[in-house]
């Protein structure tokens, strides 16, 4: 099927990727991993596997989307050969089974916006209870489907007027209400003490391998490098722009908002918490709620003394959160839509198609925190063998013929040498095993029952959950291969 859609402009195409990677995550987990490994010592391998990870895999996602013009699936499928095409279906796949829950969340944040907006969030006694209250109620299925119809309404209206014009509009005004928060954070007292923490590194924290692999997954995990949803926006690229340059504004911009929502947080929590400042950002929570539907509402209650300004910050938070869910959210209808357009499907129907399934099979999460927890923990590192599925691809193409024809083209101002083939062929390989079993072993320390694969949190439910896909997108994977011709 001829391309039909394109991004109007680089502008257009580099905020409608940074609303991919600009998450939930970038705000609330970020701050989490960064206070669990020791401040400023986490940001040192953070930026280290920005460059030798998130970054070359980005650069892979555009060249392949650019080239093909075809999603994961399709795209996949050409790149490592029949046998292979169930690869492309378990990319494709997790990024879906993440919507079904990613909806929810998105769900929870324009809840929390509501409340914000009226007033409702500073009128309560018990943050907890309220949170409990709402999680165990029949509202979250309510804001799910208000998700996913608002992520199927833009997707429904195509590249130019439906996800470039919506992602210009979001992606922008999270930035600016992001700096309004910044400056308030930054002049509340005792703000610097926050910053310190967040930038001061600590020299014993580097010899800590926990340390590193959990920067390598913040990274992988909020820039979307691996998730193939870059490689499906990249199919909307114009022929003459540049694979490195938009990766790398991608990956540095990404980077970029985290730190600015990182010293937020930190100079928030810092100057108003009574209590242990670090401890509260640790907070995880159920899905990692604890930080930021538990204890900031609380302290935005105290960052004025007028009442309504608390009411305005308050609600500026939330709405970035929500702008943040909101984007991501679309990228990963994007995705299961342009499926569907490869098998011969047209946008209208195909995004009808997505947002039913969408919402039936998010209807779990939505009533189930621990459903949601599980699938939250079995996709999220599911992600892992998606990179390294995209680094397979890379390879079986062939990666100095993928670099000099894909990458390095007559239109690629930025030239990438042969540092990339080592990294792709040796390094992102090697990690994505590397960080796989750490991942996997290491939740055996505290779950004896950790074989159990019906259990929330452990070895056990990843390797039934994803054993099962792989073994039947095998199956599958010479029919499934057809849409790659």
């Amino acid at each position: 099927m001829k391309q039909s859609e394109f991004f109007t402009s680089r502008l257009g195409l580099v905020l409608s990727v940074l609303g991919i990677a600009v998450g939930t995550g970038n705000i609330w987990r970020f701050s989490r991993v960064v206070a669990q490994n020791g401040g400023g010592s986490f940001l040192i391998p953070w930026v280290i596997f920005l460059i030798v990870w998130s970054i070359p895999l980005i650069i892979a996602e555009f060249a392949i989307g650019k080239f093909l013009r075809k999603a994961p699936l399709g795209a996949i499928s050409i790149m490592t050969g029949k046998r292979f095409a169930w690869m492309g279906a378990f990319i494709t796949f997790v990024s879906i089974a993440i919507m079904f829950y990613y909806s929810v969340i998105t769900g929870w944040c324009l809840k929390y916006l509501i409340a914000s907006l009226t007033g409702e969030l500073f009128k309560i006694e018990n943050n907890i209870l309220y949170w409990e209250n709402f999680s165990s109620s029949f509202q979250p299925l309510i804001f799910h489907l208000i998700a996913i119809l608002i992520s199927a309404y833009v997707v429904y209206n195509g590249i130019i007027n439906g996800i470039e014009k919506v992602s210009k509009i979001l992606v922008s005004s999270l930035v600016v209400f992001l700096f309004i928060l910044f400056i308030r954070a930054i002049t509340l007292p005792n703000a610097i003490v926050g910053l310190k923490y967040f930038f001061t590194p600590k020299i014993e924290y580097l010899t800590d391998i926990k340390v590193w692999l959990s920067a390598l997954t913040q990274n992988a995990w909020d820039t979307g490098a691996g998730w193939g949803l870059i490689l499906t926006y990249a199919t909307y690229m114009k022929k003459h722009e540049d694979v490195t340059l938009n990766a790398s504004l991608i990956g540095f911009g990404n980077n970029s908002i985290s730190l600015l929502a990182g010293m937020i947080i930190f100079s928030t929590v810092f100057a108003l918490s009574s209590d242990d400042a670090i401890k509260l950002i640790t907070q995880s929570g159920p899905a990692n709620t604890g930080l930021t539907f538990i204890v900031l509402p609380t302290l935005f209650s105290r960052m004025f003394e007028s009442f309504l300004l608390n009411v305005i910050f308050a609600s500026l938070f939330f709405l970035s959160l929500f702008f943040a869910a909101l984007t991501s959210l679309l990228s990963m209808v994007e995705l299961a839509v342009k499926t569907l357009i490869d098998f011969g499907i047209k946008r209208p129907k195909a995004t009808v198609y997505i947002a039913i399934i969408g919402f039936v099979m998010g209807i779990p999460s939505a009533l189930n925190l621990d459903f949601l927890i599980n699938q939250d923990w079995v996709w999220g590192i599911g992600l892992i063998l998606s990179g390294a599925f995209i680094s397979f691809a890379v390879n079986k193409f062939n990666v100095e013929l993928f670099r000099k024809q894909l990458i390095n083209e007559q239109s690629s101002s930025f030239k990438v040498g042969k540092w990339y083939n080592f990294i792709m062929k040796y390094f992102v390989p090697f990690l994505a095993i590397f960080l796989l079993i750490w991942w996997l072993i290491s939740s055996t320390t505290w779950d004896k029952n950790w074989w159990n694969p019906f259990h929330r949190e452990n070895i056990g439910t990843c390797i039934f959950q994803w054993g099962t896909i792989i073994l039947i997108f095998s199956i599958f994977s010479k029919k499934l291969s057809f849409i790659g011709k």
